[in-house]
């Protein structure tokens, strides 16, 4: 589209760019459902769910002896909220306005508004559906006590950093392999089920075992965020400083994928998804 070049202060354009992020936010948004109490409460329903099944799960299989000492369910919810904002926040950036999207026609819009977007809408849906669903918890059952509460918001905000960063890898992949991408988001989710660590501690696993999970930025992530959360958990196999190199690395790595896709995209790319 057609664009007037003005010249502009650092400040100015500063501002213009907050202004399209935050207008951009807001369309990402309302794209799950014009709704905005009605796409709040599907999203908490979906925590509550997997909430659920791994409550009732670990209760038939009697794991609940494995867990820490402490409040079961705020156990349960500590590895589901985590888990959630990551793989909601990954799927938001994967599936963003890319280089090939209409969106892009308009002038102030380029792919870097569009990842930005995604990610804090997400993370603002995921925290506030986080906070509703702890408020109503601690009024309905009891009083939820973390150990260290910026340490566990921090490494809830290390999960979402970790989901923009695979995040953007898929998003630089999909224009030239729009079918594998789909693939491997899905695949991504599906693996993180389980090799997340949800439902176990790595002071409780072997050594054979520890090592299929290690590799996992999430598993460190889950674990450190539990030993933030309860008082009498130390975590001695994980550690926070190696999800965040990889998802540091992970995300320019990405950009730099994008910045190449942007240089060679072509419009009818879209004709093969």
């Amino acid at each position: 589209m057609f664009e007037v070049k003005v010249n502009r202060t650092r400040f100015e354009a500063a501002t213009s760019m907050a202004s399209v992020i935050y207008h951009a936010t807001v369309y990402d948004l309302r794209k799950s459902h014009p709704n905005a109490v009605i796409g709040l409460l599907l999203n908490i329903l979906q925590s509550l769910l997997m909430i659920a099944v791994f409550f009732v799960m670990m209760s038939v299989l009697g794991l609940r002896t494995a867990a820490i000492r402490g409040d079961f369910l705020l156990y349960i919810m500590s590895g589901v909220f985590i888990f959630m904002t990551n793989v909601k926040t990954m799927k938001a950036v994967s599936s963003s306005a890319g280089p090939t999207s209409t969106m892009m026609l308009h002038g102030p819009m380029n792919t870097l508004v569009s990842i930005v977007a995604a990610a804090l809408s997400s993370l603002y849906l995921q925290i506030l559906s986080i906070v509703v669903m702890l408020t109503a918890y601690s009024l309905a059952f009891r009083t939820v006590e973390f150990h260290d509460p910026s340490g566990a918001f921090m490494m809830l905000l290390l999960g979402w950093f970790n989901g923009v960063s695979v995040g953007i890898i898929f998003m630089a992949l999909k224009p030239w392999f729009p079918q594998f991408t789909q693939v491997a988001t899905t695949l991504y989710m599906r693996v993180n089920m389980f090799a997340s660590g949800k439902m176990f501690l790595a002071n409780t696993l072997p050594f054979f075992m520890l090592a299929l999970f290690s590799w996992n930025p999430l598993f460190h992530i889950i674990d450190q965020a539990r030993g933030y959360t309860f008082i009498n958990y130390f975590p001695h196999y994980s550690s926070w400083q190696y999800p965040l190199i990889v998802s540091v690395v992970l995300a320019f790595l990405g950009l730099m994928g994008d910045s190449y896709s942007r240089k060679y995209v072509s419009a009818s790319w879209d004709a093969r998804r």
